[in-house]
């Protein structure tokens, strides 16, 4: 065990409400700590991001001092020790320390303790059993902070034993690498995944969607993704093959066009050939309805952009809308093998930027004026000169829409003789 004031400065620590947190939990018999993934950062130099705090204090001692100190505290995990303690809107999930009596997976039965050390044990990974306490001073009983300066995700003990404790924990092992991790993944925990991956499929699809989504948007997503590939994970969860290039590819050209992440477009690099890809992936994964969407939009034919012009791309844009569009642009240039820094493609892309689209100029009434009556016909004729109006690029002189008013109009009138 070491245990050395690293956080000693950290002023998210020192001050504010986790500073409060922890005096109101410290004292009394009792001691509090910052737990996981905000110590985690913290040592790499990051944002602490959600900030978890532990406790020897049992559940109803937390909400009795919260209580006394006029913090309003909420049961939201009471049963397994959690009460969330709110201090100037920011919401802290405070846990009594906990160690197994029976393990045997998600379903372990838990008992409150007070040893640290058993606590940290049966966390997942190294880097993520380290404590802190309110002076800095970070705990570690499992070698976190080695493991962290070095960015290698570790399991904690077993691998396979914490592996069949929770099988989520083989994408876990993947998105932590793909976030904090350097190199490849450690060989221990990649081989045991390996052998776990038949547990993928007893994951809730919620469970898995939460954990692919963040990997996806990780600096290290398409090293982990061509891991997890090698290792036969992807199929299993994606149930279809996978495409580990177009995903290259999409965070390449996302990074040349100078975009953030996106999770929805580079699972569509990762999954989607065809439409039939991204209505699988989409109950597979049980995506939201936006999400499904989008994933369908960008699958329906994306390679006709590899022979598309300006004009051409114009028209789509309007159909589409930008955003629409432009993803499903990316997804075509991220398929299209390589060219990251081609002109062509980065035009097509940006269109949006530099053209927005006209609103349709022409109304019912256009064609009531010109002696039609209301009915299926009216519209039949609205889409027909919708139609010749795109092909004539968005024109918005009065003779030109005269003109294809009176067009559309004969049309639909001799189509309704014949």
């Amino acid at each position: 065990m070491s245990a050395e004031p690293l956080l000693a400065n950290a002023p998210w620590l020192t001050s504010g409400g986790t500073a409060r947190v922890l005096t109101l939990l410290n004292g009394n018999g009792e001691e509090a700590r910052v737990v996981g993934g905000a110590v985690r950062n913290a040592l790499l130099g990051l944002v602490p991001g959600d900030i978890d705090i532990a406790t020897t204090a049992r559940p109803d001692e937390v909400m009795r001092r919260a209580k006394a100190a006029g913090i309003k505290s909420v049961p939201t995990g009471i049963d397994h020790g959690t009460i969330t303690l709110v201090i100037d809107g920011q919401p802290y999930e405070v846990t009594t320390l906990r160690e197994d009596t029976e393990t045997f997976g998600r379903k372990a039965k838990v008992a409150f303790g007070r040893d640290w050390v058993k606590d940290a044990e049966r966390r997942d990974f190294t880097m993520n059993g380290l404590s802190a306490d309110a002076m800095g001073v970070v705990y570690d009983y499992v070698g976190g902070i080695a493991d962290a300066a070095a960015r290698r995700v570790r399991f904690i003990g077993d691998p396979d034993q914490r592996i069949a404790e929770d099988f989520l924990r083989i994408l876990r092992f993947f998105r932590i690498h793909a976030a904090f991790g350097a190199g490849k993944p450690d060989r221990d925990g990649y081989l045991a995944c390996i052998r776990g991956r038949a547990g993928l499929a007893s994951l809730s699809a919620e469970r898995v969607r939460m954990e692919m989504l963040k990997l996806l948007v990780a600096h290290g997503a398409s090293d982990a993704a061509v891991a997890m590939a090698d290792g036969g994970l992807l199929q299993v969860l994606s149930g279809g093959v996978v495409y580990t290039g177009p995903l290259s590819a999409m965070i390449a050209i996302e990074g040349e066009l100078g975009l953030p992440a996106s999770s929805t477009r580079r699972l569509a690099a990762l999954t989607v050939a065809v439409t039939e890809d991204a209505k699988r992936v989409a109950t597979r994964l049980r995506l939201s309805n936006v999400e499904s969407k989008a994933l369908d939009s960008m699958g329906h034919r994306w390679w006709r952009f590899a022979t598309k012009d300006e004009a051409n791309a114009r028209r789509l844009l309007y159909r589409l809308g930008a955003e629409r569009y432009h993803d499903r642009v990316l997804l075509g240039w991220a398929r299209a093998g390589g060219d990251v820094g081609s002109s062509r493609w980065r035009a097509l892309a940006e269109l949006p930027q530099r053209w927005i689209a006209p609103k349709f100029p022409l109304r019912a009434a256009d064609f009531i004026a010109r002696g039609m009556a209301e009915g299926p016909a009216l519209g039949h004729v609205l889409t027909l000169a919708e139609d010749a109006w795109l092909a004539a690029d968005f024109p918005l002189e009065e003779a030109a829409l005269a003109s294809i008013a009176d067009q559309a109009a004969a049309r639909v009138s001799r189509d309704e003789r014949t």
